[in-house]
């Protein structure tokens, strides 16, 4: 009789020195209004576009392999979402009560496979699902940090700086895009959401080195280092 796989779920640090198990991990496009424009979308007249990546790459490292299959890596800064509770069909008010807690996280993409992709009318779930391409720093619990307005977030490449705004800038708030992917799927604990990217999406290149941060979160500072 065949052996059962020997496998483990993926495992993140929370600021408390708790441990959280990711289940599935949920990203939204198109949710800061600039973002959509710059990647030629209408964000007046579209919904939210929801994808995934595996659990498997989402990870809490200091340096990130440049991926297969690309000459065209983008970051992608962002506020992810960790549930503590799930449901369906839920309304704003009771996702928000499903959050465990926040953390800064890099929506990393492989732009040029996904061009072609959507080119030839092809699924582009692996220029988002591919290794390490989820990386996000520690997570703070929800009775600690609460997202508003006000709070920017900033991401850096080599100290220059490529994408800023604030979190009252994204189309839906969390609450509200959480509702709506409870309608479309049922959430579970251990759910991980990104929450999606403010305009200034671009390249990266080995040796770079990223930076990222939320106002009142941990901070995510990893570097793209050659595929061993």
């Amino acid at each position: 009789m065949a052996s059962l796989p020997d496998w483990r779920p993926t495992v993140l640090s929370v600021s408390d020195g708790r441990e959280f198990p990711v289940r599935h991990v949920w990203c939204v496009g198109r949710n800061y209004a600039e973002h959509a424009r710059e990647m030629g979308s209408d964000p007046d007249k579209s919904d939210p576009v929801f994808f995934s990546k595996p659990a498997s790459a989402i990870v809490q490292a200091e340096t990130i392999e440049w991926p297969p299959a690309t000459e065209d890596l983008h970051h992608e800064a962002e506020l992810v979402v960790f549930l503590g509770k799930g449901g369906r069909d839920l309304s704003p008010e009771q996702a928000a009560e499903c959050v465990f807690g926040y953390a800064v996280g890099c929506d990393l993409t492989r732009r040029d496979v996904q061009a072609r992709a959507k080119a030839a009318g092809m699924p582009w779930a692996l220029s988002k699902g591919f290794d390490q391409s989820g990386p996000v720093g520690l997570i703070v619990p929800a009775d600690e940090w609460q997202p508003d307005d006000i709070r920017q977030i900033r991401l850096d490449v080599n100290g220059e700086r490529r994408q800023e705004a604030v979190l009252g800038d994204m189309i839906w708030a969390v609450g509200e895009l959480l509702a709506a992917l409870s309608a479309e799927v049922t959430l579970h604990p251990g759910d991980a959401v990104f929450t999606g990217t403010p305009a200034g999406v671009a390249g990266l290149a080995v040796g770079d080195c990223v930076h990222l941060e939320i106002d009142g979160l941990s901070t995510l500072d990893f570097e793209i280092v050659p595929r061993r």
